[in-house]
């Protein structure tokens, strides 16, 4: 008996560690696509249903789908009526992995081995390395179900372990037990396998199977619900459509069961051709089809429950606080690179915002805006650290290859935008400045100041639409922004130049009018390196040292 107990352990191990490595290499070689079909194709409850089910039968786990929604939500990326179609879609996508263990594919899965360690151990490419963990996961999870099911062939011939499950007839102890098992195991598809090869060795009826499978279908939900406990009140909605979904779900197929589980039993297994795995797998199937049917057109209802359920709103984040990222979501690595960026691309609207406080301060000869542009870049500052802060932890996850991409990028875009904030408060020292001192500015000074800043004011709002949406839509114009503002700014020095060798202007209020020229000028290499930063591979840029100089 121990010898069959440590190959059911071995053999789960292997298993739950070969779904593992398919899962996270899908998510590292394919999840920043995935992800923009998540974030394109879910319009409407319709186009989520379907993308639902192919995204969760891709990464083989509706948890982590369900999580990523999860995350997505809690982000502003997604709502809920988006989430509620994806989330009702990953309960039938998650029943692939239940119908490829049906199929007897262990004999090939040592070719599956081979193939993974030789894409892994001798191709460099990095996304072929990636394909290559998904191979070998696929190949180390059913040699792990060899291994689990030549163990479960052993206990056939234990009478008390027969007994003991051929005695489970109680339902409701059924159910119990599928949901304790997959809520520690987090995953329901791992239990319906072991369902599935427990009932292909004779050790389960498949009426009582009916009863485990519910009970998987609401402990799957646990994942999602802990990863909501942190996050905003929509995620918190969200894991409980989820939740809502598979217990009401189950719970009217428990009372259907109650009267039909006979005359349903033998029509599955007349439909799985007598093959009680394949019929596990139908019904693991089946169940979800039916359950998604029925409740898909109440859809909008789940949802105004989880309102009354997680009552009120989320406070309003202060401009010092992070609003789009936080540890919670670090739940799911995948969505960490679009909610830093929506991060960093609030942190840039709000550079934005106090440079325009500083010219205008400026122009006007007005300090009374002064306190709220040093506010302001305090807050700049806090939200700079915490968003580097986040983005080393974020290195430290396995990551889509398109997503390491850019984070190199993203360390050195925070910087550039927390720079331009700094030329902000200079602007407004120099305001200060000037109107303790009585300082006086001409009229043509300011009117080539309105010129120049105008111009990089353009230039800002197009580079932070490209840093959001990594678009080229603005590259060209961009570059020629930049250029014009190079040579405006040397033309106006030049013109400067004259102005004081003529004397037509307050010397000392002159040099902060050719320093803030130059500040102009600089805040445009910045958008520059941004734009650069957001369009182009900066793995190179993850350097330890580089970042450890950005903290």
């Amino acid at each position: 008996m121990t010898t069959v107990l440590l190959g059911l352990a071995g053999g789960l191990g292997l298993f739950l560690y070969g779904m593992k490595l398919m899962s996270d290499g899908i998510e590292k070689a394919a999840g920043a696509k995935l992800r923009e079909i998540l974030e394109v194709f879910t319009r409407n409850k319709i186009t989520g249903l379907l993308v639902g089910i192919v995204f969760t039968g891709i990464i083989q786990s509706s948890s982590a789908a369900t999580v990523m929604v999860v995350s997505f939500v809690n982000a502003g990326l997604m709502d809920l009526y988006q989430a509620a179609g994806i989330i009702f879609g990953a309960n039938i996508g998650t029943t692939v992995t239940s119908q490829l263990v049906s199929f007897n594919l262990s004999a090939i899965a040592p070719l599956f081995l081979l193939a993974g360690v030789i894409m892994i151990q001798f191709i460099d490419n990095p996304t072929v390395k990636k394909v290559g963990e998904v191979v070998l996961g696929f190949g180390i999870l059913f040699t792990g179900l060899t291994t689990m099911k030549d163990s479960m062939s052993f206990l056939k011939d234990s009478e008390s372990f027969v007994h003991l499950l051929t005695g489970l007839t109680n339902p409701i102890l059924a159910v119990l037990i599928g949901f304790v098992i997959t809520s520690i195991l987090q995953s329901s598809s791992v239990t319906v396998s072991i369902v599935l090869l427990m009932a292909s060795q004779g050790l389960l009826e498949l009426q009582i199977c009916f009863f485990i499978v519910l009970g998987c279908n609401i402990g799957a939900c646990s994942s999602a619900l802990l990863a909501s406990l942190s996050g905003k009140k929509n995620a918190k909605r969200a894991a409980l459509i989820h939740f809502l979904f598979n217990v009401i779900g189950s719970i009217i197929f428990f009372v259907i069961l109650l009267f039909i589980k006979d005359p349903l039993a033998d029509f599955i297994l007349s439909f799985s051709n007598g093959d009680m795995g394949r019929a596990v797998a139908n019904t693991h199937t089946s169940f979800k089809i039916v359950q998604v049917i029925m409740l898909f057109p109440f859809t909008n209802l789940i949802v105004k429950l989880t309102y009354l359920l997680v009552r009120g709103e989320d406070k309003v984040a202060k401009e010092n606080e992070l609003q789009y990222i936080g540890d919670q979501s670090l739940y799911v690595p995948t969505s960490a690179i679009p909610q830093a960026t929506l991060e960093i691309e609030r942190m840039g609207n709000m550079a934005v915002m106090n440079l325009e406080r500083a010219m205008t301060a400026y122009l006007n000869e007005s300090s009374s805006d002064l306190d709220e542009i040093y506010e302001l870049e305090d807050d700049i500052n806090m939200i700079s650290a915490a968003t580097i802060d986040y983005l080393v932890k974020t290195n430290q996850y396995p990551l889509p290859v398109a997503d390491k991409k850019t984070l190199g990028g993203l360390f050195h875009t925070v910087n550039d935008i927390e720079r331009i904030s700094d030329h902000a408060t200079d602007i407004a020292n120099m305001t200060a400045t000037m109107v303790n001192k009585k300082q006086k500015i001409t009229i043509p000074a300011k009117e080539s100041l309105i010129e120049l800043y105008q111009l990089v004011d353009e230039l800002l709002l197009k580079t932070i639409y490209t840093l959001k949406h990594r678009t080229n839509d603005y590259v060209d114009e961009i570059i020629d922004l930049e250029n014009t503002i190079d040579m405006m700014e040397k033309r106006l020095q030049k013109e400067h130049v004259k102005r004081l060798a003529k004397q037509e202007c307050d010397p000392h209020a002159g040099l902060n009018y050719s320093d803030i020229l130059s500040k102009l000028e600089r805040v445009a290499d910045h958008c520059t390196n941004i734009v650069y930063n957001s369009l182009t591979d900066n793995t190179n840029l993850l350097d330890k040292d580089q970042i450890a100089e950005l903290k």
